[in-house]
C-alpha cells in the first residue's frame, strides 16, 4: 500500500496528541457571592486522544527514552499514577508495541482501574494512606516493580525533569501561539510540578509580566512548602491527581508566583456546574482550578483575563462526582 497519508489524516493517534481548544467561561464564574469582571479561559485538555492533558508527556518522555536507549524494543513500561498518565503511556505502548504496568493508590476511581486495563495494561492497586517511603506506597511498589522487571523502564513522571521539559516545548509555545499572550495571569492545579512549572518557564519566558498560579488542595504539603519552605504534614482528601505529601524534583518554585488552596466539596460542585451550565464534562481538578481562578480573581480585580488547564475528563468520575448518591453519601451534595 502507499506511504502517502490521506489528506488531513495523521500517521497514528499519537499525532492527534495537542492543538486542544481554548474557551471562554460564561455562566460559573457568576454567583451570590461574586460578579467577576475578569474573564476566564480554560484550556480543554481532555480533548486529547486519551483524555488528559498527560497524553503530552507519555509520548514526549518515551520517545526521549527510546532515543537514548532507555527503553528498547519488546520492554514493559513501569509507572506509579494517578490514571491519567497511564492512559498517555498505554497509547504510545499499544501503537509501538510495548507492555505497561502501572501503579495506583486506592483512592482513583473504578473507571481509572477499567481504562488502563482495556489497554492490556497490568494494574496493581496500593494503600493511598501510607507515607511515600512506606514497601506499600505505589511510588515504592512501582520502583520495586521496575528493579525486579527484565527489560523494563520506569518512567518516574515526578522526578523525571522530561516531564516538565515536555510542557516547556509544546504546551507553552502552543499557548502562546493560541493567545499571543494576551492573558495577565495563569493558572494549574499541582501534582507532579510538571505541567504548571514546564508551561510556566515557557510563557514567562516570552511574556514575564503573567502571573502564573498554582492550585493546590487542603492536605496537600505543595502549597505550604511554596510559601515557607517548611515540609508539612499530608492528610488525606479526595480530589485525584492533584497536590502531593512530597515534593517531587519536577517543580520549579522560582517561576510560580503564588498559590490558592481548595477543598474536595467546592471542587465537585463546580466541577458539576461547568457541566451543566458550560457543556463542559471535565474531572474534579478542573472544577478547583475553576474555584482558585474565582478566588484569584476576587482578589485581584485589576486581573483582566485568566487562562486556567482543565486537565481530564469528566468520563473518569461518573462512579464519584458525577453519581447523586455517591456525593450524598460524602456529604457534598445538598440537593
Amino acid at each position: 500500500m502507499s506511504d502517502v497519508l490521506l489528506k488531513g489524516s495523521k500517521a497514528n493517534v499519537l499525532e492527534a496528541i495537542g492543538n486542544t481548544p481554548i474557551v471562554k467561561l460564561n455562566k460559573v464564574i457568576q454567583g451570590p457571592n461574586y460578579n467577576l469582571q475578569t474573564e476566564i479561559y480554560v484550556k480543554l485538555e481532555y480533548l486529547n486522544p486519551g483524555g488528559s492533558i498527560k497524553d503530552r508527556i507519555g509520548t514526549y518522555i518515551l520517545q526521549k527514552a527510546i532515543k537514548e536507549g532507555k527503553l528498547k524494543a519488546g520492554g514493559t513500561i513501569i509507572e506509579a499514577t494517578s490514571g491519567n498518565t497511564g492512559v498517555g503511556v498505554a497509547l504510545f505502548a499499544c501503537v509501538h508495541g510495548y507492555k505497561c504496568i502501572f501503579v495506583l493508590a486506592d483512592k482513583q476511581s473504578q473507571e481509572k482501574i477499567n481504562n488502563l486495563k482495556a489497554f492490556g495494561a497490568e494494574v496493581v492497586v496500593c494503600p493511598t494512606n501510607v507515607e511515600p517511603e512506606d514497601p506499600r506506597s505505589y511510588y515504592s511498589v512501582a520502583k520495586k516493580l521496575a528493579a525486579t522487571t527484565e527489560n523494563s523502564y520506569y518512567m518516574s513522571q515526578y522526578d523525571n525533569l522530561w516531564n516538565r521539559e515536555a510542557h516547556f516545548m509544546t504546551t507553552g509555545p502552543e499557548i502562546f501561539q493560541q493567545t499571543q499572550g494576551e492573558f495577565d495571569a495563569f493558572l494549574a492545579t499541582v501534582g507532579t510540578g510538571g505541567t504548571i512549572s514546564g508551561i510556566a518557564q515557557y510563557i514567562k519566558s516570552q511574556k514575564p509580566s503573567i502571573k502564573v498560579i498554582g492550585v493546590d488542595c487542603k492536605g496537600s504539603i505543595i502549597a505550604e512548602y511554596a510559601k515557607t519552605g517548611k515540609i508539612g504534614h499530608a492528610h488525606s482528601y479526595v480530589l485525584e491527581g492533584i497536590g502531593e505529601d512530597f515534593i517531587p524534583e519536577n517543580y520549579d518554585f522560582s517561576v510560580i508566583d503564588d498559590f490558592v488552596v481548595i477543598e474536595d466539596e467546592e471542587s465537585f460542585l463546580m466541577t458539576r456546574r461547568l457541566l451543566r451550565e458550560e457543556g463542559i464534562y471535565a474531572g474534579g481538578s478542573s472544577g478547583a482550578v475553576i474555584c482558585g481562578a474565582i478566588k484569584y480573581a476576587k482578589a485581584n480585580p485589576q486581573t483582566k483575563r485568566i487562562l486556567a488547564i482543565l486537565p481530564d475528563s469528566g468520563n473518569r468520575y461518573t462512579s464519584k462526582i458525577y453519581n447523586d448518591a455517591w456525593m450524598k453519601e460524602k456529604g457534598y451534595f445538598k440537593p
